[in-house]
């Protein structure tokens, strides 16, 4: 386990040969109007690889959803530069796939239908798409629930049709804002569960917003935490865990040390 401290640390993905999916340098942003002139982010960098599973945590206020819609393009950074597979992403609105907390869906449309939308924003064929997409609700345990509507599923059923709906974008960049945030505890337990046995045949990368510190160090290959104090030093934590993983690992001796670590890099920041 390494970790590794200020505005540039990627020492953690110095193992992975591949170029960087999402690479951020140098960025700085205020909002706009902000007469105290604040800096929610101030010269931080950081870089996810293809393939990886990287969380992003932080107390309150330290920007973490304002770094996703900046990597999404709905925000412009003051300075610095955010690129995605080597492109401004402000110049590629909806290269990246984006699930909020909430699993947002449209209470008048079956699952299916709601899994649908993004080949209907894009206007792709959907008839092509139809035997793929009952394969998948299939793996995600929603076959029968195909033409069932949003007030008819649990909360853990909901967010993996809102999971699979982000799948259905087709993109290889997935934002994830806390999607189990609003969960009970066992729901949360049995969806990372889940999450851990799907992982491996995704076959995608996972930028994932999360204030659960068990969660991050479950389902991760690295974690950056933001300090939230204008600066927003960016310090980092890699997750030497092999995969596949099952949640019973949070019991085990190493993983304890990791989220004890953790904690002390938290509160330092404090």
């Amino acid at each position: 386990m390494s970790i590794c401290s200020g505005k540039w640390s990627i020492g953690g993905a110095s193992g992975l040969s591949s170029s960087p999916i999402l690479s951020i340098s140098e960025l700085n942003y205020a909002f706009p109007g902000d007469a105290s002139s604040k800096f929610i982010f101030q010269d931080i960098s950081m870089e996810v690889r293809s393939g990886e599973f990287v969380s992003v945590i932080g107390a309150s206020g330290s920007g973490k959803s304002t770094l996703f819609r900046l990597i999404t393009g709905l925000l412009e950074p003051d300075q610095g530069q955010i690129l995605i597979d080597g492109q401004q992403s402000g110049q590629r609105l909806g290269s990246v796939g984006y699930m909020p907390q909430k699993d947002l869906l449209l209470p008048w449309r079956t699952v299916i239908d709601n899994v649908l939308l993004p080949l209907e924003i894009t206007r792709e064929k959907k008839q092509g798409k139809i035997a793929e997409i009952r394969e998948w609700l299939s793996r995600f345990g929603l076959a029968e629930y195909e033409n069932a509507y949003p007030h008819e599923l649990s909360g853990g059923m909901k967010q993996r049709v809102a999971f699979l709906r982000t799948l259905m974008t087709g993109r290889d960049l997935l934002l994830l804002d806390e999607p189990f945030g609003a969960l009970d505890s066992m729901t949360k337990h049995n969806m990372h569960s889940w999450l851990l046995e799907l992982w491996g045949d995704l076959q995608k990368t996972v930028l994932f917003i999360t204030h659960d510190l068990e969660e991050a160090i479950l389902l991760s290959d690295r974690i950056y935490l933001l300090s939230g104090d204008g600066k927003s030093r960016v310090k980092e934590m890699k997750i030497d865990l092999t995969r596949p993983r099952r949640s019973e690992i949070i019991y085990q001796t190493e993983f304890i040390s990791m989220r004890k670590e953790l904690e002390m890099l938290i509160h330092n920041e404090e």
